[in-house]
Order: structure tokens, then C-alpha cells, then sequence
């Protein structure tokens, strides 16, 4: 890449001295400078309510580097990206005065480099402070008047369709729709990109990526972790609103989507948009068959007992939230008719492990004697997207010997393996995305909407009719009993290798 071609960026980070910035942002930003991908005329301004010196800034966020970027920092490399940390601005998030001051800090920049820059806000907020600062940034001009403005807007973006449908009025009064990145850090993940590569550019799966061959198809996203430090927040979400509105409906759309006519950011937009429009919505009297929802106990991971979510700092001990979900859902289309899509997330799982499981349909015709076939199982492609990132495809083969015994066997890829580098963070690949200002893998308004109008009942009956169960499964398993119930009805199982997890 060369940087000289790239225009002039400023990037404002709202919250520059919280959590996610500290963690994930400066981290992902350094290794983009590392590795030449941030433009020559670049800059970070900070906007906090943390009052600190621009010296106490820069080694605040050097500590975020040394402890969690994918590359051991450098003195060379920390002085150059030092240079892009040109201020830090104390200010409340919600007054006129700091909008103010930001706005004569991005022109005297601009000035600086010639006249032009595109400046670039990130809101690495609380969702409730999304509509105050965007309005703040209208009032002094730094909206949709400057066409090279982009707003970059972490998740949960609303509580329900409505609160969404509200929020993004109130940010297309100030920005335009393409200036708009909706960011779900999960869709900047290699292997989620992948996905694409492995069904569009190769000739072996797509003729028989649909219902004539796939049985059904599992998605899983679990995490030993609980809720940590986020009770309180979690409190308010839940993992059916903070899991399953976006990362899970968006590896469903990426696994399930037609193919585009080109990579061409919207045209791969609407494809995703077109599945969650084809996706049935769930009627509220068969919510309790199709929808299950857990809250983790007491128990044991690796080794450690761990406490219950009612234990969690800032959680009710009679809290009523989940931290389980599994669904079935339908796809009513031509490629999908009559295939099950069952998905599932928790917290304090027995594995952490992200991943796509598409099972076929049974051969045909079993020509094969029953002892030969004693181990048997459908053949099946599983695509890892964490912690290990590769894709195994599962088949039968014959055993060594005289007689005919087949067995399952996998052809395994791995991507640390086959490309011997560092696959870069999520976070890296969807800054760099918002710099170019390639809106590919960010969601637009119609998709926030559409996934929350497939929620929105489930959260409705599940408000009504609070849980009388809970906890209803212990930390350390693999979720409540009726989640495998859910399942099993249809005669199959949730998979689980314990080779593929932490």
C-alpha cells in the first residue's frame, strides 16, 4: 500500500481513555502503522471525561499496546505511531463546548495538511451517548456537509426495532447512510471472510451449498469467560440482544447468502439483507419450541470455580436475564427451503469456540454392510472461526485391513499452518475498512432493522413470561438441558470436539 495515496484522516475517538480503546483500538492502530496501512497525514485525537495530560495519555494507551497487541512493541515503531497522538481533549461527551473545541482542533489540522482531511469519529461510548454526540457533531458542522465524515458506531445498536428504528433517523439527520459504519467486530475476523473465499472461488462446494445435499447447519459461539466487569450492562442486554441480534445473524448471513455479482460493498449488503428477509419469523405460540434461553450456576472451568451470574458484580440475585440462547430458524427460499439453521451462544460454556457446522444428507443408498458402517456419521465441513482458525472436512474412509470397516477421517486446513503468518485482529482489518472508507463489512440500517424485527417477539414473549428455572445450568457445561432437546427432537445433536476448543 502506498500510504502516500491514502488521504489525510482524522480520527476521533470518543471515550479515548475507556476500555475498548485501550484494548482493542490503539492495539489494532499500531499494528496498522507497523505494517504501513495508516495514511502519511494521520492523526488520533482523544475526547474523554478523564482529565489527563497529553503525556499521561500516551502512556496510558502504550500499556494497552505492550499488554494486548499481536506485536511486541518497539521503541522506533512506538515513536512514529507516538507522532499520530497529537491531542487529547477533556470534555463531557454531551456539551456544546467540546464539540466546539474539536471542530477548531480538525480545522487547524486540515489547514495544516493543505486544506483537506476526512475526519473520522468513533464512538467507543456507551450506546446513549450515540445520539447526543452525533448531534453535537451536526451542530458544528462536522456531519453530512463534509463528504469524507464517517461515524463509526459500536453494538448494541438499540434495545429493540423501535429504539433502533428511532436511532437511526436520528443519525441520517446528520450523516448520510454511506458515511454511517456499523461495526460488529466479528465480521472482521479471517475466517469469517473466508467463508466468502471458500464459496465463491472454488468450483468444489457451491453446486451443493443448498437443500438438495445439506441437511442442516449449526452455529455456535461460546465463551468460558462470564460476564466479567460488564454486569451492569449486561443487565440491560442479555445474550439473545448482545450475541444473537448481530454476530450470530451475521455468520447466518454469510454462510446462507447468494452470490454476489461483485464484491462491491453494497452489492454484498444486499445479499446479506436479502437472508435475513428470507429468514421465518418465529410465531409467539412456538417461541418455547423453537427458542431457548439459560442462566449459568456455580461451577467448574479449567479447573476453577467460578460463580454463578447471580454472584456477578452489578447483577440482581434474582436477575432474570440470560446468558444462554439457542434457536431454530428457517430460511423460506429456494436454496434454503426446509434446511434448519440452529444456533447457539453462552457464557461460562465448556469451550470457547466459535464455528460453523454444515452437516449433509445421508448418501442415497447404503450399500455397505452394518458392520462396516458401525461408526458412521455424516460427512460434514467445519469451518473454525476461534480459537483455532482452519476448516476440516469430515468424510468416511476405509480402515486398513482385510475386510471392508470405514470410519470418519478429516482433511484439515489450517490458516496458521498454511500461510505461516499472524492472522491480524479484528479490529485492524475493520479500521483500516473505515479509513478507505470501504463499508463492505459494516452493517447498514436495513440490516440492524431486519435482524431486530426476527427478535423483537422472542423478547416479547420472553418479557411476559419471566424464567422460574434459573440458573438453570451449571458454568463449565455446554448450556441447559433443553437446549439439547431442541435439537435432539429432530433426531440430531449439537457437535462438540474437545479438540477444537481452549
Amino acid at each position: 500500500m502506498n500510504r502516500s495515496l491514502l488521504s489525510p484522516t482524522v480520527l476521533v475517538i470518543f471515550g479515548a481513555a475507556g476500555d475498548l480503546a485501550w484494548r482493542k483500538l490503539i492495539p489494532a492502530l499500531y499494528c496498522l502503522s507497523v505494517e504501513g496501512w495508516l495514511p502519511e497525514k494521520f492523526a488520533i485525537v482523544g475526547v474523554d471525561r478523564k482529565e489527563m495530560t497529553k503525556e499521561e495519555f500516551h502512556g496510558h494507551l502504550r500499556t494497552g499496546v505492550e499488554s494486548f497487541c499481536r506485536r511486541k512493541l518497539d521503541e522506533a515503531s512506538w515513536s512514529t505511531f507516538a507522532s499520530f497522538l497529537t491531542q487529547y481533549h477533556c470534555g463531557d461527551l454531551g456539551h456544546p463546548d467540546t464539540f466546539g473545541v474539536l471542530a477548531k482542533a480538525i480545522d487547524d489540522l486540515r489547514q495544516a495538511w493543505g486544506g483537506s482531511a476526512n475526519p473520522v469519529f468513533y464512538l467507543a461510548t456507551s450506546p446513549t451517548l450515540i445520539e447526543p454526540i452525533a448531534t453535537g457533531l451536526g451542530k458544528v458542522g462536522l456531519g453530512k456537509s463534509i463528504p469524507g465524515s464517517r461515524i463509526v458506531v459500536e453494538k448494541p445498536f438499540g434495545r429493540d426495532l423501535a429504539s433502533a428504528q428511532a436511532l437511526n433517523r436520528s443519525l441520517t439527520e446528520i450523516f448520510e447512510e454511506k458515511q454511517i459504519f456499523r461495526i460488529d467486530h466479528y465480521l472482521g475476523k479471517e475466517t469469517v471472510q473466508n467463508i466468502l473465499a471458500l464459496r465463491f472461488g472454488n468450483a468444489w462446494f457451491e453446486p451443493i451449498w443448498d437443500r438438495r445435499y445439506i441437511d442442516y447447519v449449526q452455529i455456535t459461539v461460546a465463551e468460558t469467560i462470564g460476564v466479567e466487569q460488564r454486569g451492569g450492562y449486561y443487565e440491560r442486554a442479555g445474550a439473545l440482544r448482545d450475541m444473537v441480534q448481530n454476530h450470530l445473524f451475521q455468520l447466518l448471513c454469510t454462510v446462507a447468502m447468494e452470490p454476489p455479482v461483485s464484491f462491491e460493498a453494497e452489492e454484498v449488503r444486499n445479499k446479506k439483507t436479502d437472508v435475513l428477509h428470507a429468514v421465518r419469523p418465529v410465531p409467539t405460540e412456538l417461541v418455547h419450541r423453537l427458542a431457548v434461553r439459560g442462566q449459568y450456576g456455580a461451577g467448574w472451568v479449567r479447573g476453577e470455580h467460578v460463580p454463578a451470574y447471580r454472584s456477578e458484580p452489578a447483577v440482581s440475585l434474582e436477575s432474570k436475564m440470560e446468558t444462554f440462547v439457542a434457536l431454530k430458524v428457517f430460511l423460506d427460499n429456494w436454496r434454503w427451503q426446509d434446511v434448519p439453521f440452529y444456533l447457539r451462544t453462552g457464557k461460562r460454556m465448556a469451550q470457547h469456540v466459535s464455528q460453523v457446522v454444515i452437516s449433509l444428507r445421508p448418501v442415497p443408498h447404503q450399500a455397505f454392510p452394518a458392520i462396516a458402517v458401525d461408526q458412521w456419521h455424516p460427512n460434514r465441513m467445519i469451518l473454525n472461526i476461534q480459537p483455532q482458525e482452519s476448516i476440516l472436512l469430515s468424510f468416511q474412509a476405509k480402515r486398513p485391513g482385510p475386510t471392508i470397516r470405514l470410519s470418519p477421517v478429516d482433511l484439515r486446513f489450517s490458516y496458521r499452518e498454511a500461510f505461516k503468518a499472524e492472522t491480524p485482529e479484528a479490529y485492524e482489518t475493520l479500521l483500516r475498512d473505515v479509513i478507505l472508507g470501504d463499508s463492505t463489512l459494516f452493517m447498514r440500517a436495513d440490516q440492524v432493522e431486519a435482524a431486530w424485527s426476527l427478535v423483537d417477539p422472542i423478547l416479547q414473549v420472553w418479557e411476559s413470561n419471566p424464567p422460574n428455572d434459573f440458573p438453570n445450568y451449571s458454568a463449565g457445561s455446554w448450556g441447559p438441558e433443553a437446549a439439547q432437546v431442541l435439537i435432539a427432537r429432530d433426531g440430531r445433536s449439537w457437535f462438540e470436539n474437545p479438540e477444537d476448543g481452549e
